[in-house]
């Protein structure tokens, strides 16, 4: 439509054939005009089509790394996570937290690398785990799952292109009772969140990383005590403790998680807000590696208290949550 405009214009009409020079700007406002609606239509179609993968791309993401429920099986529950590369909503960081027959599975795990890359790893470890966490009674028959479903992926992929690629995985079972039990593959352990402190739920040594070495036969979780009720666990990846400022210096995650706590009690949003935001500003809106913080509060006994003491025994579904939604600062 553009180019017969201009075609008609200068052949169809008489101001074009003058080479006066009022004629001249006639035709050079004519052809300006010209060009600039076609720059200007052009643009309305690519960012309609960037519109359209931007949310193919989110639809996509969501299901990958899909939303947390405000609470699973009476635990409050408040995640979120930031890719290192820009305009990315997923990165090489994975969590879920799922409700089985054998209690409450939660999987924080980190991939070699960061960003889009490393989407495919993520996918093949969190399809596994969605997976197992039904069919395996135990934590160990979980990881082992995780670690032949790394395996195939890994396979494949060295089909295609040389890499060497590895997962660090922090697997959870937290009981009924409260009793918690890990297995840690190179993953940093989460902080226990109790009366205005925060403190590492357990020092053992992990294993290896994932896709490293072969898993050891023998497989022992590791007991970590008990979640009471109102005590939460912060669960992160190392791109947390790993951010640095312009100075070099590492953020200092514990003083942050203290400082969330002090004097309150534990919202799982809150502290999920509160550390992003120094996190943020501790990097200057950017860190350098992807970064995923999991919350998980144990509010059990305290919902069974507040039901018993309105006259009932039964435990109904949660009210609404008290927690206003996590707001992550952009950078």
């Amino acid at each position: 439509m553009w180019g017969a405009t201009a075609v008609t214009y200068k052949w169809a009409c008489p101001m074009a054939q003058n080479n006066g020079l009022g004629a001249r700007l006639a035709s050079s406002a004519v052809f300006l005009a010209v060009g600039a609606g076609l720059v200007l239509q052009v643009r309305q179609v690519m960012l309609q089509e960037v519109r359209q993968a931007r949310r193919i791309a989110g639809a996509a993401q969501s299901v990958l790394l899909r939303p947390l429920p405000a609470r699973i099986d009476g635990l409050a529950t408040a995640a979120a996570q930031l890719s290192a590369d820009r305009g990315a909503s997923v990165g090489g960081d994975l969590y879920e937290v799922i409700a089985t027959e054998h209690g409450v599975r939660v999987v924080m795990g980190d991939v070699r690398g960061h960003g889009l890359s490393a989407i495919g790893t993520v996918a093949a470890v969190l399809g596994s785990f969605r997976e197992a966490v039904h069919d395996e009674a135990e934590l160990t028959g979980v990881l082992g799952r995780l670690d032949r479903a790394l395996a195939r992926h890994l396979r494949d992929r060295a089909r295609v292109e040389d890499t060497e690629e590895f997962v660090t995985v922090l697997l959870l079972e937290i009981a009924p009772d409260g009793e918690v039990h890990a297995l840690n593959c190179g993953h940093p352990w989460p902080y226990l969140l109790s009366g205005g402190r925060a403190e590492l739920m357990t020092g053992a040594d992990p294993l290896p990383p994932l896709g490293v070495f072969p898993l050891p036969a023998e497989l022992p979780s590791t007991p970590c005590g008990r979640l009471l009720p109102g005590e939460a666990l912060f669960l992160h990846t190392d791109g947390v403790e790993d951010a640095r400022d312009g100075d070099g210096r590492f953020f200092p995650l514990p003083a942050a998680l203290a400082e969330a706590v002090r004097g309150r009690p534990i919202s799982p949003h809150s502290v999920l807000r509160a550390v992003f935001t120094q996190l943020l500003r501790h990097t200057g809106g950017r860190p350098k590696d992807d970064v995923a913080i999991l919350i998980i509060r144990n509010d059990r006994l305290m919902r069974a208290a507040a039901y018993q003491g309105a006259g009932t025994c039964t435990i109904g579904p949660p009210g609404p949550a008290a927690d206003t939604p996590p707001v992550v600062p952009g950078p």
